[in-house]
């Protein structure tokens, strides 16, 4: 099967037989997992005892032999193995006299090379965008664009060509989908870089759901540790959509909008949020029709939904129509003194987050547990799943209410269910948000002036980066808080600020300040994110987004079917914006 190998074991040692499991070198502090039993060879030792096992491919495994009498190990080899290799593990006695035993790995049949395909693809797509940039290079040449309007409409021509693509006549909306409107009054331009940033994070967003050719590094981390693609999309979303408030909510009180007006728009966008998400996206539909017994309650939208309740409520309370100069003793810092009691809630909740974690007793755990549960932590704690965070939400949800196949079930062997959207994480996608009102913030304060906006930019960055590194002492597992995704630790949340931060300035500097990029094509999808987002969920088995495949155990047909699905919604964020079609909530 896919990400599997086989590997055959020939024991030419006498009785009583060998025990085979391994180990991965993904699982932190695992137990090792029997994986099979190897007959001694017979009495003559001409006729050797073999046993036949699928291997994962995924991660280097660890592969440990004893004896089935007595827990002698015998060898250990690590070895990274090829997907569809065909391995042989040869077991025998090098001297009689010693008893020493050898344990070699022989390839029998070499194993593909299954990221082939992702080369194949990323060619295809620059040959693309050559192409493009071709067409447009010759558009320039006064002879080439005449004959163009000659066989064209000239003024639609001239509109394609000339206009950047335009910008859609919006009313100002308490929203992040549309990204707010343009610093100063006078000026309806957008903001370009905010959608660009949040197209992007979406469209990796939509190729990762549909099962990013079902390769393990498109897939979520299982526990702490690398920073998957998959880790940081949800993130980048949450953060920018702390930005867009902050512009959003900035515009439409210079153009007249009361607070309680806008604060009943809040309300109205998150309770929609929050509604599609239970009602429309909702994962346990896969268990049959929902009813109360199993409606997963937490979700992507639920998250967004009441992380934006908050922080736009928290804005809003201390926003001014008027975005000038601070009249303060440190106009440096006007982007954050004014707002101190901001900072003091923000410091309330994450404290709230930081003494539930790590004092909340949680029964048969020990206090301040991180971990996955299973077997993990040597098998010590198998129902400790998330420690405080996962008891939270079995105890004021119930399991029926949350994810039932949370990512620490595939290598961690995790039994019961853990909800990575759950309660208590959303308290640091709230100081997610909030950091990315921060930017929204810089952006306004330091209008009209990109060195001020990037250098800041960069100082956040770096600011963030520092704490990422002193909670987690520059370690996968060895921190004081870890990075998980799962959990939101306030680590993770940092660490993806960070990143973050230094994406929207390198974005902002190519799209809005040199305007060398439009911000195509993932300027279309980020105007319509929750359309594309909610669309992509509802049609995700019907044709053309997926068909029925030759062989299922290919990671080419994943890959071309999720690239094509992705693309599709691509294509149709792009008609929908030529007909000026938004969906705003």
């Amino acid at each position: 099967r896919m990400d599997q190998a086989l590997l055959l074991v020939r024991n030419e040692l006498p009785a009583p037989g060998l025990n085979l499991a391994a180990r991965s070198g993904s699982c932190h502090q695992c137990l090792y997992q029997f994986l099979a039993f190897i007959p001694p060879s017979n009495e003559s030792l001409s006729q050797p005892g073999t046993a036949s096992v699928m291997v994962d491919t995924q991660h280097p495994l660890t592969l440990l032999l004893n004896s089935s009498v007595g827990d002698r190990d015998l060898c250990k080899i690590q070895y990274h193995f090829g997907e569809f290799g065909n391995y042989s593990l040869v077991v025998k006695t090098l001297s009689t006299s010693t008893q020493t035993v050898s344990c070699d790995l022989i390839i029998n049949e070499g194993p593909i090379n299954s990221y082939l395909p992702i080369l194949f693809a990323f060619l295809v797509y620059m040959g693309i965008l050559a192409i493009l940039i071709a067409g447009r290079l010759l558009m320039k040449i006064d002879p080439v664009r005449n004959w163009v309007y000659k066989k064209l409409n000239p003024r639609a021509t001239d509109r394609m060509i000339n206009s950047e693509l335009g910008s859609p006549n919006t009313t100002d909306s308490v929203n992040c989908d549309p990204a707010p409107q343009s610093w100063s009054t006078g000026s309806r331009q957008r903001l370009r870089s905010l959608d660009t940033f949040r197209g992007l994070s979406l469209v990796i967003m939509v190729f990762v759901n549909y099962g990013g050719g079902k390769y393990w590094f498109f897939k979520h981390e299982s526990w702490n540790g690398k920073l998957h693609f998959p880790s940081s999309l949800l993130s980048r979303f949450v953060f920018i959509m702390g930005t867009s408030i902050a512009l959003a909510l900035g515009s439409m009180l210079r153009w007249g909008s009361s607070k309680w007006k806008v604060l009943r728009k809040i309300l109205w966008r998150s309770f929609v949020l929050i509604l599609l998400g239970i009602i429309v996206v909702n994962p346990n539909y896969c268990l049959g029709p929902l009813s109360w017994d199993n409606l997963r309650i937490p979700g992507v939208l639920q998250r967004l939904g009441f992380t934006y309740l908050v922080v736009a409520a928290l804005e809003l309370l201390f926003t001014r129509a008027d975005s000038g100069t601070w009249e303060g003793r440190f106009p440096a810092l006007q982007d954050i003194l004014p707002y101190w009691p901001q900072w003091i809630f923000i410091l309330v909740l994450e404290t709230i987050w930081l003494c539930l974690t790590f004092l909340l007793p949680v029964p048969d755990c020990p206090r301040g547990y991180l971990g996955p549960g299973g077997i993990g932590d040597f098998g010590k704690y198998p129902n400790c799943t998330g420690g405080a965070a996962g008891y939270i939400d079995r105890l004021l949800l119930g399991e029926k209410h949350m994810y039932q196949h949370p990512s620490s079930g595939v290598i961690y062997q995790s039994t019961i269910p853990y909800d990575p959207e759950g309660i208590l994480g959303t308290i640091n996608s709230i100081v997610m948000a909030f950091l990315g009102l921060q930017a929204g913030k810089i952006t306004l304060f330091y209008k009209d002036q990109p060195k001020q906006i990037m250098s800041r930019f960069i100082i956040w960055g770096i600011v963030m980066g520092i704490i990422s590194a002193i909670l987690t002492k520059c370690s996968k597992e060895e921190g004081f808080i870890p990075i998980n995704k799962n959990l939101w630790s306030i680590s993770y949340v940092t660490t993806m600020s960070c990143f973050a931060f230094i994406l929207l300035l390198l974005i902002y500097y190519l799209v809005d300040v040199k305007k060398w990029w439009s911000g195509a094509p993932f300027l279309y999808p980020g105007m319509n994110s929750i359309l594309v987002y909610i669309g992509h969920q509802v049609f995700a088995n019907y044709f053309p987004f997926k068909w029925k495949m030759q062989d299922s155990q290919s990671h080419a047909e994943h890959l071309t079917q999720n690239l094509t699905a992705t693309t599709l919604w691509v294509i149709i964020s792009y008609i929908l914006y030529r007909r000026r079609i938004f969906w705003k909530i």
